[in-house]
């Protein structure tokens, strides 16, 4: 999901050349920066070794999680087209600070009450934010790369921007899922924690300099541009798809696979459904630096075949009740799905003229959110009427049948130079 939102941004204010005190600010502020971009993502997350809590404590059902799930998608999405592009108008700092308060808010909604219409309005609070953080953080990351070190290899951007992002996604789990084992309060303290932080990110956000100088007069408000039609329907078609199996994967893992640990498996232990998200993640995150030099083709295959072997071996550890073999499968898809994305956006980039490229990614993005939302809503609507094991496994073969789909329509146009 870092690529994504580096992505969208391929056009930023020029930086001036940094002075010597300048460059040190620069370089301080990327750091300050890169630790809120962390822990902004990091409460994301918060939730998700906490929902079998959730369920227990007011009797709703896994259906019910997904739905929440999804409102926070939804806020994500309202975000990034509504005003993902502003701070290239009105500032970094302009937009990074409300996006924290946004997410300052569900941290109180999730401390006063566990009931289901407060989780709901909490957590699409929390989207509203992240979408405002992930599209400005990465912005900002990279001017004060650029300012800190003119001229020089965006490598480190690139590696703090996908570790501040997908890591943080794994973080939040980990940290909550820690918490919430061995500490008093479990549907308290994470929040708590994770106030504080955030305060403390805001107070980052502050002391960082601004790398966006305000025009004098602004333009017109426009919502982000959306488009999906880009000349090779086929090359476009296909990173979409691959675009929503990624994150089909990524939000079964934010969704519903703590309470599948927690019941199929019978591994209740918080601390246990937070490490498995922050590994399947942290894989992910680790999967797509690694592979920086592949070309965008080579990537595709790799982010193919691990998706599919990590989901079958998943599934099959379900069936057999082997949370090795679950975790292994959840590690390598989350590869799979890391490395597929990113060949996904390089694919879009390509396609797209120069002048239309932030809304050729804008659809794949939209589509992508989709894969996030819809698959996990419709595991929780099936889990109603039959057991997980055997919704997990109708799940796996309709991820298998998009996945060969992919690398049919893939096959159909001239390979990608990288």
């Amino acid at each position: 999901m870092a690529q994504s939102v580096s992505a969208l941004h391929q056009v930023h204010q020029p930086s001036p050349t940094a002075t010597p005190t300048g460059g040190r600010r620069h370089g301080i502020g990327f750091a300050l920066i890169a630790f809120a971009f962390l822990t902004a993502m990091a409460f994301s997350t918060v939730p998700t070794p906490l929902y079998p809590l959730y369920m227990a404590e007011d009797g709703f059902s896994t259906f019910m999680v997904t739905v929440v799930f999804a409102t926070y998608a939804v806020g994500v999405i309202i975000s990034l087209v509504l005003a993902g592009h502003l701070s290239d108008q009105f500032g970094r700092k302009k937009l990074l600070l409300p996006a924290i308060g946004f997410e300052l808010v569900a941290a109180v909604l999730f401390l006063t009450s566990t009931s289901l219409p407060v989780l709901l309005v909490a957590r699409l609070v929390t989207g509203l934010g992240v979408g405002l953080v992930t599209a400005t953080a990465t912005a900002h990351l990279h001017d004060l790369h650029t300012a800190h070190r003119p001229g020089a290899s965006t490598q480190r951007f690139e590696l703090v921007s996908t570790a501040a992002n997908i890591g943080g996604l794994g973080v939040g789990p980990l940290v909550a899922g820690v918490l919430a084992q061995w500490v008093t309060g479990p549907l308290r303290t994470p929040y708590l924690v994770f106030a504080a932080l955030l305060l403390a990110s805001a107070v980052a956000v502050v002391l960082t300099p601004e790398t966006v100088e305000t025009p004098r007069t602004r333009p017109a408000y426009r919502p982000r541009r959306i488009s999906v039609d880009h000349g090779d329907r086929a090359g476009f078609t296909a990173a979409a798809a691959a675009g929503f199996a990624s994150f089909a994967v990524f939000g079964l893992f934010t969704s519903v696979a703590p309470g599948f640990v927690a019941g199929a498996l019978h591994h209740p232990s918080r601390a246990l459904a937070g490490l498995i998200v922050f590994v399947v993640f942290g894989a992910a995150a680790t999967a797509q630096s690694l592979t920086a030099r592949l070309s965008t083709a080579a990537k595709r295959t790799l982010g193919l075949v691990a998706q599919l072997v990590g989901v079958v071996t998943l599934v099959a550890g379900m069936r057999t009740g082997d949370l090795t073999a679950f975790l292994v499968g959840g590690v390598v898809a989350g590869v799979g799905a890391g490395v597929l994305f990113k060949a996904s956006v390089g694919t879009v980039a390509a396609l797209a003229a120069p002048a239309r490229r932030s809304e050729a990614l804008a659809g794949l993005f939209l589509i992508s959110y989709l894969g996030l939302t819809l698959p996990a809503v419709g595991i929780g609507v099936a889990t109603r009427s039959f057991s997980a094991v055997t919704v997990m496994t109708w799940f796996a073969a309709a991820l298998l049948v998009l996945l060969a789909t992919v690398a049919a329509l893939a096959r159909r146009r001239p390979a990608d130079a990288g």
